[in-house]
């Protein structure tokens, strides 16, 4: 018997309404009740902190890295080496990917957007929303490198200690570093933000970094296969942090291996969004759409990829997507390029 089965029949639960918990049916939106419920990892992280709390920070870097573990190893392992200090995010400049130069091709055949919209039926997916990424050109691009990992909490942390930056991003609660997600993308800030930042460290380090393009982004994420995702054309909940995973949180980078793009660049699917250097405008030779995000922003930052608080068609290689300030479940970081 339960506790449950000794409240008495004539009991009725206190109103309660979401709007005043700030929720406004982003639990509903997640495909979450809005009662508390435990989720994918919740009972079984426990034994698999206690199995891995006394490994060496060597032998947390051969979990984290390693399909032989599970899922949940992976993810328990990068949490416990953010908090004794993750080797991998201490220099930037070590993380970045050469991409060489060349003609490629971005964007959706417009011939395939009812495709798309068929094959994340049920998602709520507008035919607009698609439209944005036709039609399918090509764009020359200069060699670049480009980071390995998004930026974290701990990098942006220095980047407010050093300057007095006043954006704390909101997802710090109470703007107390989350020392506990140190190696973890930083989100939920502006794409000012992002500028603000990566001005800093290109002035600090004397390497021109940016925020990459819209196609750079692009192409190193779909590879020259033009992958539906960074590692396939077959959606995987274990390769990317997205809703379907479960999480419902950050993960520290890199923890979901076999994810990663033809390149070799991480959480490129899900994690956090990422804002890329431009402002949403049509492709040549397509419309211009006026979505709910020109509604809600007017001109708006154009941001790739999926999140931990999104569903998998953001985590398309070619969705081209935005914030939108109404909604709890967006989650806004980036990466860093730079020209070589």
């Amino acid at each position: 018997m339960s506790a449950r089965d000794n409240i008495p029949s004539d009991w009725h639960w206190p109103s309660f309404k979401p709007s005043i918990c700030g929720m406004n049916n982003d639990r509903e939106r997640l495909g979450l009740p809005n009662h508390f419920v435990s989720l994918r990892f919740d009972e079984k992280i426990p034994a698999s902190f206690s199995t891995l709390r006394a490994s060496s920070v060597d032998q947390l870097l051969e979990i984290i890295g390693s399909r032989a573990f599970s899922l949940l190893d992976r993810v328990v392992a990068g949490n416990l080496l953010s908090m004794v200090g993750d080797p991998r995010i201490l220099d930037a400049q070590h993380s970045m990917v050469d991409i060489a130069p060349g003609e490629v091709f971005i964007g959706l055949d417009p011939a395939d957007l009812e495709k798309v919209l068929d094959n994340f039926d049920g998602l709520g997916l507008q035919a607009k929303w698609i439209e944005k990424e036709c039609p399918r050109h090509s764009v020359k691009l200069q060699a670049f490198k480009i980071a390995k990992y998004p930026v974290t909490n701990s990098q942006y942390k220095a980047f407010l200690l050093d300057t007095d930056y006043p954006e704390v991003p909101t997802s710090w609660e109470f703007r107390r570093y989350p020392v506990e997600r140190a190696n973890h993308p930083v989100y939920t800030i502006s794409p000012e933000a992002a500028d603000a930042y990566i001005y800093w460290l290109a002035h600090k380090t004397g390497v021109p970094y940016r925020l990459p393009t819209e196609a750079e982004w692009e192409w190193v994420a779909a590879g020259p296969e033009n992958f539906e995702f960074p590692w396939g054309n077959e959606f995987n909940a274990d390769l990317a942090n997205t809703a379907e995973t479960g999480l419902f949180t950050s993960s520290a980078v890199g923890v979901f291996v076999g994810g990663e793009s033809h390149f070799g660049i991480s959480d490129m699917a899900g994690n956090v969004e990422e804002y890329v250097a431009s402002n949403y405008a049509p492709y040549p030779n397509g419309r211009a759409v006026k979505d709910h995000l020109v509604e809600l922003n007017g001109d708006y930052r154009v941001a790739r990829g999926g999140s931990f608080a999104r569903f998998r068609d953001l985590a398309r290689t070619k969705r081209r997507h935005g914030h939108n300030p109404k909604s709890a479940t967006y989650a806004m970081g980036f990466r860093l390029a730079s020209d070589v």
